[in-house]
């Protein structure tokens, strides 16, 4: 049969069902002539369902990658069955993104949540290592975490929290930066947390409490003997004015003039002491307000015009107009200041020179206050700071001295974070240096 017949056949059964071509094949119902155009047929619709598959499962293909991606999806494709399975993954790509967002955002105030608690949060891996700590426990130890960390009593804590998974808790004292008591509570997780978090570490600052506790103690011990002296002077005085000068005027002027002296200085005394109170419950707090440190000590130094004219001492200032600002407490800053002064003023030479200086230095400020007094022995120095300690007992009184100002000064120092320095010797007179963080 020539080729031109063969087409027109073939182009009539092309218009048959691929079934029924099928079927008369296997029966042998066609012609040899029909039959070959038969089976060009069928060989051209399976390559073209073949094409269409290949296609689609191309198609298919790339609505994998787009929902991997989280892009839009890709062209559909054509057969029904893939085009059904497409419009399911489609549908699987919307639910497991909008179940994704919503994990992601529980992650997120999860984290928000630990990052403001007010008390210090550690979280171990299974390894019992750091994996992250709050912004309270980052405030608190800056560098210092891992030496928290490695502290006996935590450890053996950590310890007993992971052989019962459960809850240990251990009582800390921490030297650096400032003396704090702590008290830890080691919680093990099981399961652990999606991001590897086996145990948390909190840590409750106790320090203000042992303090109160302490304070209290010192203050009965300390107080009562600085407070015995004064009040056994007012007693006798009392007695001898309601007695052997009831009427004698010039010894009651006398006596009521040293009642005086001693009730003010009972009065410093208390005020001293509730003072160095209040800042030692806050000693474990850095302050965190910026102060200009030249402003205020120019306020300092003015205030104490009556005793320096009283004693004829000059106050030698030497201040930097450019001092960097501090992180620091205003008022405790002018009490540090006018403490130090006012040690210059009392114990240097009457008639002679105290210098005041400010300046830049080391990331921060050098304080120095400077007499040309008679100076200290240097083996008492390490105890200048100690409280009601005075080198000369009797002309501190004399001078109206609580014994309580360098040990006020002293924390003070330490709230700020600071340094304190104190130079001295027989006949040289006492240099005072304070260093301040910027």
């Amino acid at each position: 049969m020539a080729l031109g017949s063969l087409l027109l056949v073939a182009l009539a059964l092309a218009t048959v069902p691929l079934a029924a071509l099928l079927t008369l094949l296997l029966l042998g119902a066609l012609a040899p002539a029909m039959a070959m155009a038969a089976m060009a047929v069928v060989a051209l619709g399976a390559l073209g369902l073949a094409w269409l598959w290949l296609a689609d499962l191309g198609r298919l293909a790339e609505t994998l990658r787009q929902a991997v991606l989280e892009r839009p999806p890709a062209a559909a494709p054509r057969l029904p069955p893939l085009h059904r399975i497409a419009q399911a993954i489609e549908r699987l790509a919307r639910t497991l993104a909008s179940r994704a967002s919503q994990v992601d955002a529980l992650t997120r105030a999860n984290a928000a949540i630990v990052e403001r608690l007010p008390d210090p949060l550690l979280l171990l891996d299974a390894g019992r290592t750091l994996r992250r700590a709050n912004a309270a426990a980052r405030d608190t130890f800056q560098t210092d975490l891992a030496a928290v960390l490695r502290h006996p009593a935590l450890r053996d804590a950590i310890d007993a929290a992971w052989a019962s998974h459960g809850i240990a808790a251990a009582d800390l004292t921490l030297a650096s930066p400032v003396a704090r008591d702590l008290r830890a509570s080691v919680i093990y997780l099981d399961p652990q947390l999606a991001d590897g978090t086996q145990a948390l570490v909190v840590l409750s600052d106790r320090t203000g409490e042992r303090m109160v506790e302490r304070m209290r103690a010192d203050f009965v011990a300390n107080a009562s003997h600085e407070l015995r002296t004064p009040l056994t002077s007012l007693i006798g005085f009392i007695d001898t004015l309601r007695g052997p000068a009831a009427d004698d005027k010039p010894a009651q002027t006398r006596f009521l003039a040293i009642m005086a002296e001693q009730a003010a200085r009972m009065n410093r005394l208390i005020d001293d002491l509730l003072s160095l109170s209040h800042i030692e419950l806050t000693e474990h707090q850095p302050p965190a307000e910026l102060v200009a440190l030249g402003p205020l000590l120019a306020r300092v130094a003015a205030s104490f015009e009556p005793k320096l004219t009283a004693r004829r001492v000059t106050l030698v200032q030497d201040i930097d107009a450019d001092l960097p600002l501090l992180r620091g407490d205003p008022e405790q800053l002018m009490q540090l200041a006018g403490n130090l002064i006012d040690n210059a003023v009392k114990y240097g030479r009457e008639g002679g020179t105290v210098r005041l200086s400010a300046s830049a230095a080391a990331g921060g400020v050098a304080l120095v206050v400077q007499d040309d007094g008679p100076g200290i022995p240097r083996a008492q120095v390490p105890r200048l700071t100690e409280r009601f300690y005075r080198v000369d007992q009797g002309r501190g009184r004399r001078e109206g001295g609580t014994g309580l100002g360098l040990a006020i000064v002293k924390h003070i120092v330490n709230r700020h974070r600071g340094q304190l320095a104190i130079d001295t010797d027989l006949g040289q007179g006492v240099v005072f240096r304070v260093w301040l963080p910027g």
